[in-house]
């Protein structure tokens, strides 16, 4: 797996190393500021007026470079840090959309969300823009020492010996805010969790006048986080006060120490109030620099955090491509549990669905039904036994060729704020013909002629019916015009009327599998099917035609019975 630290500064070194280069060039002029302070103090203390003009020249040249340079600074770092952040969300997305249907599915969606918002902002801040303002702080620590030297070793020296005691303390407390950042990214995603809870059952919270457990389940976890946010600020304030009080004493006993030099003759006044400025170049880094330090390292940890969850990616990566299913899927000893558990969906599953047939899969709720359309496409491989594609086991075929072959429409239909066109091609060129065939097929002419393909669907389809909604995701599915249609449960918020011309429709079409899930049970539909499927308890108890079924007077006719 790739390191997403690369991310940042793929083709985009020029403008890091410019962001750097120019970062320290500033600070570097300013550091040269106290040595003009020093020149303007000496020079009017024992020197003449033209040295005096010539210390003035110098100051404004100095002053005119550190503008041009921080203009310069502030508009290359902002395109280093637009392309860095950008590329990092990209390929932490990408990360995401490489994950395994079962992996994504066994974790909470607002870690991402979470990852890709607040996380990100925190990494651009502390890793991105920290990692120049370290090198920057460096810099004045150092190049102030230097400065320091040319000017008195006896008061550089001192000067380090008294640092030595900040950045121990430094040492010790700074790492504390890496466990206090992790522990904050965990609540603010369990924050968002809740919110997302809260208004995606905002419907049920008002029709049941559940608004005060609501607010209680807000407030908690809102409570909750901006508690951690507050430990954070007293560990980063704490740590800002100890520095503060030994930088205070420090400068203080500095002062004395330049006092004394200066009293026996062996550095000027300017030589001291150069040391005494060039010591903001020394105090600022050393109390800065543990926090830029302690910030960085937990946004590092906010990286890997993504990484590992790339890293829980439990998909089997398949190798074989699937071309054609020229026979059909075949199920064989399949049993299966979702927890691992004793607690089987499926138990010893033995099934054909023969290509170009059509079947119906009945049954009570809980009974295996949609299992087996998620084992199909692929979505657990920890189930035993083997399902096969004509010769081909499904655990070695390799993802994109397989669902290349497959589509799958389900009851719950995701649509984009987009375009009614743009939610069945999904963004991809299609010949227009075969788009008018989906739009045929599914039921959607009339919404189109009254609409049009440009009206805008909103947010998960707002704007829309479920009923057209869920004609969308048909379309989208026969448009991609593949060797196995799946169907969940895909006409439950159509009316009779259209359920029925969109059934006829896909039951007519030759050479396609069709395998659909349904809770209706009327006579008139399921005659149309080549073979039903009756589960019960994760076992296939029943399967035949309609007549045959009905004839039997077994556990299908009861449930058409209850279903009266």
């Amino acid at each position: 797996m790739n390191d997403l630290r690369k991310s940042f500064f793929r083709n985009n070194k020029l403008l890091y190393l410019l962001s750097l280069a120019l970062s320290v060039a500033s600070m570097i002029i300013l550091i040269f500021f106290a040595y003009v302070a020093q020149r303007l103090l000496d020079v009017a203390n024992k020197g003449s007026l033209d040295e005096l003009k010539s210390v003035i020249l110098f100051m404004f040249i100095l002053i005119a470079a550190l503008l041009i340079v921080e203009l310069l600074a502030k508009s290359i770092k902002a395109a280093f840090f637009r392309k860095a952040m950008y590329q990092y969300k990209n390929d932490a997305f990408g990360i995401i959309t490489k994950k395994g249907i079962s992996s994504f599915a066994s974790e909470a969606t607002n870690s991402y969300l979470s990852i890709l918002t607040n996380d990100a902002t925190y990494i651009e801040e502390n890793y991105l823009s920290g990692s120049i303002l370290i090198v920057v702080k460096l810099v004045s620590l150092f190049g102030g020492l230097a400065m320091m030297i040319y000017y008195s070793w006896i008061m550089t020296i001192a000067i380090i010996l008294l640092c030595l005691i900040p950045i121990a303390v430094s040492v010790v407390v700074g790492n504390k805010l890496q466990a206090v950042e992790k522990e904050i990214s965990e609540k603010n995603e369990s924050f968002m969790g809740k919110i997302k809870d809260l208004l995606s059952g905002f419907f049920i919270i008002k029709s049941f006048h559940a608004e005060d457990t609501a607010m209680r389940l807000f407030k908690e976890e809102n409570n909750e986080l901006e508690r951690e946010k507050q430990r954070r600020k007293n560990t980063e304030g704490n740590i800002n006060a100890v520095s503060m009080v030994l930088s205070g004493g420090i400068q203080m006993s500095i002062f004395a120490v330049g006092a004394i030099l200066a009293i026996k003759g062996q550095i000027t006044l300017g030589v001291v109030i150069a040391i005494v400025q060039l010591m903001n170049n020394i105090m600022q880094p050393i109390q800065e620099l543990p926090i830029l330090f302690a910030k960085k390292k937990a946004a590092s940890g906010l990286i890997d955090k993504m990484e590992g969850l790339a890293k829980s990616n439990e998909e089997e990566v398949g190798t074989l491509k699937l071309k054609n299913i020229s026979d059909g899927i075949k199920f064989e000893d399949v049993s299966f549990s979702y927890n691992g558990d004793d607690k089987l969906a499926l138990k010893d599953l033995n099934l054909s669905f023969d290509n170009g047939k059509s079947y119906a899969i009945v049954g009570e709720s809980g009974s295996g039904k949609s299992t087996i359309l998620r084992l199909i496409m692929r979505g657990y491989l920890n189930y035993d036994g083997a399902i096969m594609f004509d010769d081909k086991d499904l655990k070695d075929i390799e993802s994109t060729s397989l669902y290349n072959l497959l589509s799958m429409v389900q009851q719950d239909v995701f649509i984009f704020n987009s375009t009614i066109k743009d939610n069945i091609t999904l963004y991809k060129d299609f010949d227009d013909a075969k788009v008018n065939r989906a739009i045929e097929l599914s039921g959607l002419k009339s919404l189109i002629e009254k609409k049009g393909l440009d009206f805008n669907c909103g947010e998960n389809g707002v704007n829309l019916s479920g009923g057209e909604r869920q004609r969308i995701s048909i379309a989208r599915s026969l448009l991609k015009n593949t060797k196995v249609l799946l169907m969940d449960e895909a006409t439950s918020a159509l009316d009779a009327e259209t359920s029925k011309l969109v059934l006829d429709q896909i039951l007519s079409l030759e050479e396609l599998t069709r395998i659909v899930i349904t809770h209706s049970l009327k006579k008139e539909e399921l005659k149309k099917f080549d073979e039903i499927l009756v589960m019960k308890n994760g076992e296939i108890v029943e399967q035949g035609t309609y007549d045959e079924l009905i004839t039997k007077k077994d556990y299908f006719y009861s449930l058409c019975n209850i279903s009266l």
